[in-house]
């Protein structure tokens, strides 16, 4: 196989990771409530959201609390448990998919709340669901190559106003049922915030290393998940198919290349739906009961899912635990990276 690329990291760790969730819980069953004209006139069941998708509730902002506020909590947060002074970051990452506009970079705000030093790096990285682990390992190499000490990587993720949207277009009386299904995904959605730290190995005791992964790209496929600020529309089963072609390659070929992953303590994915969640089990041949699952309380809280995801697990990790984060975000694109707890 071609186009996958194979990373390994020498003296490179995980300091901390930490999450803030969203106060607001917003219930599938509210969500029937507001769709509610639209699926009795097109013929569509209530609860498809928790009997298709698995999502029973998701998290909005409380009124005044913006995605980039989340985010800083979290970035003040990772640093703090970390260990290190603002002062010693080199490097911010904003990977958050949510923007209020293009430019300048959200990252621009989160580094001033956070007292970072103007000799701090700082900018936004966007590539769907999977840009805080493509940011983890991007600031894994300029560590190792002695440019920044210490890294913050964070995402905020705030669905409410797409999901409002939504709402607003499905309930339109020339609404479709190909209109609802092509929606379907907007509705699990999620807000939700993450921020990690990482530095040397050699000069942080008892943290974290992360060693390597795999990336692969499918890119033929970047039509099937189209998302912009007033909604998203997916070709889920297109979807569903793409990822997990692209998943099993880079599996098969990380192995090929010497990784093995068959019997990780823990495997911390993306959170989307049961679909997606069971036809990734099924198809590299998981172990069930180590694949943490948050969805049905957080729903997809895009880039900002797997380390919420990893922040939660990391109260119950041991040392010496063997953990991969895996990944597929729209586009398509997977990664997979092994960190030894």
């Amino acid at each position: 196989m071609t186009g996958n690329f194979n990373f390994q990291h020498e003296n490179t760790a995980l300091l901390s990771v930490t999450s803030v969730e969203a106060p607001v819980v917003m219930t599938s069953a509210e969500f029937d409530e507001r769709l509610a004209p639209s699926l009795k006139r097109l013929r569509l069941s209530k609860r498809l959201l928790e009997r298709v998708a698995g999502v029973s509730e998701r998290r909005w902002w409380s009124p005044g609390t913006n995605f980039d506020d989340a985010a800083i909590e979290a970035g003040a947060k990772a640093i703090a448990e970390a260990g290190v002074e603002p002062s010693e970051i080199g490097l911010l990452i904003n990977t958050s998919v949510t923007r209020r506009n293009l430019e300048p970079s959200v990252a621009v705000k989160i580094h001033n709340a956070l007292g970072l030093p103007s000799s701090a790096l700082n900018f936004d990285l966007a590539n769907a669901c999977l840009g805080f682990v493509n940011g983890m390992t991007l600031a894994a190499n300029m560590i190792e190559s002695g440019q920044i000490k210490y890294a913050l990587i964070v995402a905020g993720e705030d669905a409410q106003g797409t999901q409002e949207a939504t709402f607003a277009r499905l309930n339109r009386p020339d609404s479709t049922r190909d209109d609802y299904l092509r929606e379907f995904a907007t509705l699990t959605l999620g807000s939700g915030a993450a921020a990690a730290v990482i530095g040397r190995a050699d000069e942080n005791p008892g943290s974290h290393r992360i060693m390597g992964g795999v990336s692969r790209a499918g890119t033929e496929h970047h039509e099937l998940c189209v998302g912009g600020v007033d909604g998203m529309y997916t070709d889920t089963k297109g979807l569903l198919d793409g990822g997990l072609e692209l998943v099993v390659n880079a599996w098969d070929e990380a192995h090929e290349k010497g990784w093995d992953w068959r019997s990780m303590d823990r495997y911390v994915t993306h959170q989307v739906s049961n679909s997606y969640t069971n036809a990734i089990i099924k198809a590299v041949d998981l172990v069930r009961d180590r694949v943490p699952i948050t969805f049905p309380r957080w729903g997809n809280v895009g880039p900002a899912s797997l380390p919420m995801t990893l922040a939660q697990e990391a109260r119950t990790l041991n040392p010496g635990d063997r953990v991969l984060c895996m990944g597929v975000g729209s586009g398509l694109n997977t990664m997979m990276m092994e960190i030894a707890w």
